[in-house]
C-alpha cells in the first residue's frame, strides 16, 4: 500500500532530522581546538598569558611566547610565529627569539 501523502512523509522526516541536529550540544558541532602558543596578536590571546597577566586580551606583544590562542586541532605547528624557535606555533610556552 502506498502512503496517501508521500511528500508529507519526507517533510516529516526532514523536520525530525533537523530537530535532532539542532538539539546536539554546541561543542559537538564545533571542530576540536587546541591551545597554540606564540600565534596570538597583542591583546588578542584567548586566556592567561603567563606570569603577570590575568586572562583573555592581555598579551603584551604579537607572537608572545607564553600567550596562546585556540586554533583548529592539528594546525598549531603549521601556523606561522615570528618569535618561535621553529617559526611556527608551539604546544607549550617558549622564550621568544627576536622577530
Amino acid at each position: 500500500m502506498k502512503p496517501a501523502f508521500p511528500q508529507l512523509s519526507a517533510a516529516t522526516l526532514a523536520i525530525a532530522l533537523g530537530a535532532a541536529f539542532a538539539a546536539l550540544p554546541a561543542a559537538a558541532q564545533q571542530p576540536e581546538k587546541e591551545k597554540c602558543f606564540g600565534v596570538a596578536m597583542k591583546g588578542k590571546n584567548d586566556c592567561a598569558a603567563g606570569a603577570g597577566t590575568t586572562c583573555a586580551g592581555t598579551a603584551r606583544m604579537d607572537y608572545q611566547g607564553n600567550a596562546w590562542a585556540y586554533v583548529p586541532k592539528g594546525t598549531c605547528e603549521k601556523t606561522m610565529s615570528k618569535t618561535s624557535p621553529t617559526g611556527y606555533g608551539q604546544m607549550k610556552e617558549f622564550k621568544e627569539k627576536k622577530a
